[in-house]
């Protein structure tokens, strides 16, 4: 599911309103069950506006700026209690650029079923982004 913190970011910076976020969460997000968005239209409606104009949101998405990602798949063969252990891996690295254009690499595993859970919820970003 879609991160509170990246719906309250992209909701502000369009300035939308309850009903035009709700409606976009509509279009793009099927997956959502339907106390998850009134939960979001409730939260928006009572804090929208000082999220809107707030300085931390504004912080938030200001952290660190994107730059790359590789991945590759890897099978880890043995270990040193498993003779055969014949397991596949994701290794996944991050770019990124901290404020003051430093870059950094960040690196980490997954297992096969997470990195398809982690590529199902960059998905549902790229649908939410659409409607931006």
């Amino acid at each position: 599911m879609l991160n509170s913190a990246v719906i309250e970011i992209l909701a502000a910076r369009s300035n939308l309103s309850t009903e035009e976020l709700i409606t976009a969460l509509g279009n793009t997000v099927s997956v959502l069950p339907k106390h998850a968005v009134q939960v979001i239209r409730h939260v928006w409606n009572e804090q929208g506006k000082s999220i809107s104009v707030s300085e931390d949101a504004r912080n938030t998405a200001t952290v660190g700026q994107f730059v790359d990602i590789k991945w590759k798949l890897g099978v880890a063969m043995s270990s040193d209690t498993c003779r055969s252990l014949k397991y596949p891996y994701v290794t996944v690295t991050l770019k990124v650029a901290d404020p003051s254009g430093q870059i950094t690499d960040k690196s980490f595993e997954m297992t096969v079923p997470q990195f398809k859970n982690f590529f199902r919820q960059f998905k549902e970003m790229a649908a939410v982004l659409e409607t931006v």
